[in-house]
């Protein structure tokens, strides 16, 4: 099913919902949820995208035509420039940079910044009792710094805390908040399923703990001369069983035929990394596009059950850095059409006989670990699969996923205290509970951040005024004059600015972390400028103006300099530190202010008075039974407020539940289904290792992932 079909047959089922009638705001959120005209939608968001995304679009094509690498990266870094100019989001944090104590040996399992594999659990090193101390993660960390690449950690790691009086554990156990909604790997591109699926299933190739990519299922591979055929062997012996351990078919090179075919099929946002803004597999895009229904001309073949071959339609510099991620998953041919599975314009998961993925004993596994239990908001049990290729490699044997809604902001420090949890972040409320029982001097450390960017983002043309899964759930406060006056207001690039410029991250981020660590985590762009370097000079064009800049130069140094030639007030690098995270570079009221006074002019020239009678409404869609979410809009709210002079109102539209929150800010798939002005729910992690893995999100017609989160596509 292509995206418009799924658009047309969403529209359908939403115009069957029932609207209610309880005054002019729940009949905007009704009327919202039930007429969607699909021309008239997509001729609108091209029209918003060219306005507020135009620039950053023509930047980034020429970038992507580049033929050397490091031209790339600084055109990249142009194009990033420009995106982050047109202020239709919020760098907010990475993960990590937070206080926390843990019983797991620091960096025992991998930290590539990209894909999938830092998901995966099978080498942690845990302790049974006690809990680390601070020297102890510091000595850890220390070590790996020495070894890393040498395949050596693993077992200086276990020797070390031996030493020290510990007992290594083979369980692990992590606290949750979000059910995977399935448990296909390749029908999903949300973390909160892949995060538990990774753990069921091997690639090609994986990273291991010391970052390396090391041979998984396939045992080694060649490349053509002119960088076009990559040719695999698959390992011998390796096979797929069912939930019970029961073996079901042998891992052959077809299964990752099968795979990609599904993941195409499926379209759900995973697709765009195989045609032409990913690693443009030979033929794909004409499958995806229904050009052809003959899935034998895309460059993915099984040339008997253990070669395996991929053709690119161009060189990728990036290919094999996407191993480590779903997209390159396997897929088990013959069990997957026992679960009623079919390929091509058969594909149907809405099909009664449809079971494939649908729970955890509806998928084959040829991983470390099988599911032998799945309560949904409860617990997922993860037991070491006995017949894995690598089962006398792994160090952990049981996982235990156990739920946490989020409303008692103790609950995971308590069990962490009582053994029940293998690590803990310390939130502001659990850090101090840690400094009354004497545990954070002793055993608290300062997390590493990664290469995820959460982001606040701007609905540029909001049509959902609740929640498309349920209409009678978070309506909008606003009127329809409000909301026709903020729709205006967002489509000025000034006020954006404003906007975001007000926001005091500092302080939204102390709510969770504290006051000592408030900055550690905070990002400054969409892609960290510590991403990437390059490899030699590079003169580019900066408006106009030919700038030369050396080789060793970090991507974000390249992205200050278009700022600052664009004459944006931000600061996005740091030369002392050369990173683009542990500072608020955007975080300005005087900027906020005067960018608002040129928002207000250039509105009211076409007839939209903004002034203390007439203020602009955002609303934040809110999680209220979470006092540190509640608390981190709270100074959103004061903070927009103060630097605005109340022109702009934030409302905190209460999401009492936690699926509630979910449904309004992140589960939607479509523009028009975003239920807010500003959502601080979604984020972006990199498939590979290139810039373009970002901000190939942000890409119009359907192609970008998370250009939904300004309501358009």
């Amino acid at each position: 099913m292509n995206k418009l079909a799924k658009i047309l047959s969403l529209v359908l089922a939403l115009t069957m919902l029932c609207s209610v009638s309880l005054g002019e705001t729940a009949q905007l959120a009704a009327d919202a949820q039930t007429e969607v005209d699909v021309e008239a939608y997509e001729a609108a968001s091209t029209e918003v995208y060219n306005a507020v995304l135009g620039g950053f679009f023509e930047e980034y094509l020429a970038a992507k035509e580049a033929e050397d690498v490091s031209e790339r990266y600084a055109l990249m870094a142009l194009a990033e420039a420009k995106l982050l100019g047109a202020a239709v989001m919020i760098p907010l944090e990475s993960r990590g940079g937070s206080y926390a104590v843990t019983r797991i040996a620091p960096r025992s399992s991998n930290s590539t910044l990209w894909g999938n594999d830092s998901d995966r659990v099978h080498q942690l090193i845990i302790v049974k009792d006690g809990i680390l101390k601070t020297e102890e993660v510091e000595e850890l960390r220390s070590i790996w710094n020495e070894v890393h690449g040498t395949g050596e950690y693993d077992a200086k790691a276990k020797a070390y805390l031996t030493e020290k009086g510990y007992e290594l554990t083979d369980v692990y156990n992590y606290a949750y908040t979000s059910d995977p909604n399935t448990w296909d790997v390749l029908a999903t591109s949300k973390q909160a399923d892949s995060r538990a699926i990774v753990n069921t299933y091997d690639g090609l190739y994986e990273y291991d703990e010391e970052n390396v990519q090391q041979p998984a299922l396939a045992t080694g591979y060649t490349v053509s001369d002119d960088g076009l055929t990559y040719t695999f062997t698959i390992r011998e012996g390796a096979v797929w069983v069912d939930s019970q351990g029961r073996k079901v078919a042998d891992v052959k090179a077809d299964d990752w035929v099968a795979g990609m075919q599904h993941m195409m099929d499926a379209a759900e946002g995973l697709e765009y990394l195989v045609g032409p803004e990913g690693c443009n597999i030979a033929g794909a895009e004409a499958y995806m596009n229904g050009e052809t229904t003959d899935f034998s001309t895309v460059g993915v073949k099984a040339l008997d059950d253990h070669t395996l071959e991929y053709t690119l339609a161009a060189p990728s510099f990036f290919f094999t850095t996407m191993l480590g991620y779903g997209v390159f998953a396997p897929l088990s041919r013959d069990y997957y059409t026992s679960q009623g599975g079919q390929f091509g314009t058969e594909y149907n998961p809405e099909a009664e006989t449809y079971v494939y993925g649908k729970d955890p004993d509806h998928i084959a596994y040829n991983g470390p670990y099988l599911v032998t239990n799945s309560t949904k908001e409860n617990t997922i049990v993860f037991k070491a699969n006995e017949n894995y290729w690598n089962k006398d490699h792994i160090n952990i044997h049981t996982v235990n996923w156990y739920y946490d809604d989020g409303t008692d902001q103790l609950k995971a420090y308590n069990d962490f205290k009582a053994g029940n949890l293998s690590s803990c972040i310390l939130t502001s409320s659990r850090l101090e509970q840690a400094k009354k029982d004497g545990i954070f001097d002793e055993s608290s450390y300062v997390t590493s951040t990664d290469a995820t960017s959460f982001m606040g983002f701007f609905n540029v043309n909001r049509t959902a005024f609740s929640n498309f899964n349920d209409p009678t759930k978070v309506i909008s406060p606003q009127t329809v004059e409000d909301a026709a006056r903020t729709k205006q207001a967002m489509s000025n690039i000034h006020f954006r600015r404003s906007l975001l410029m007000s926001l005091d991250r500092g302080a939204y981020e102390a709510q969770t972390v504290g006051e000592d660590l408030k900055y550690a985590s905070l990002i400054n762009s969409y892609t960290p400028g510590n991403f990437v370097s390059l490899v030699d000079d590079v003169t580019v064009a900066i408006n106009g103006t030919e700038t030369t800049f050396k080789a060793g130069t970090y991507y974000g140094e390249i992205m200050q300099a278009q700022l600052d030639a664009d004459g944006v007030s931000a600061k996005v690098w740091d030369e002392n530190t050369q990173q683009s995270s542990g500072f608020d570079g955007w975080y300005n009221p005087e900027n906020a202010k005067a960018e608002l006074a040129v928002a207000v002019s250039e509105l009211a020239e076409e007839g939209l008075v903004i002034d203390a009678e007439h203020p602009i409404y955002i609303d934040v869609p809110t999680f209220t039974g979470s006092e540190i979410y509640n608390n981190r809009e709270e100074a959103l709210k004061q903070s927009v407020a103060a630097a605005s002079d109340g022109l702009i109102v934030i409302n905190k539209v209460d999401c009492a539940t936690q699926g509630e929150w979910y449904y309004a800010g992140y589960y939607f798939n479509l523009g028009y289904e975003g239920n807010f002005d500003l959502c601080d729910l979604s984020g972006w992690g990199p498939d590979y290792g290139d810039p373009q893995s970002y901000l190939d999100t942000m890409l119009p017609d359907y192609a970008g992932y998370m250009v939904k989160a300004l309501g358009i596509f």
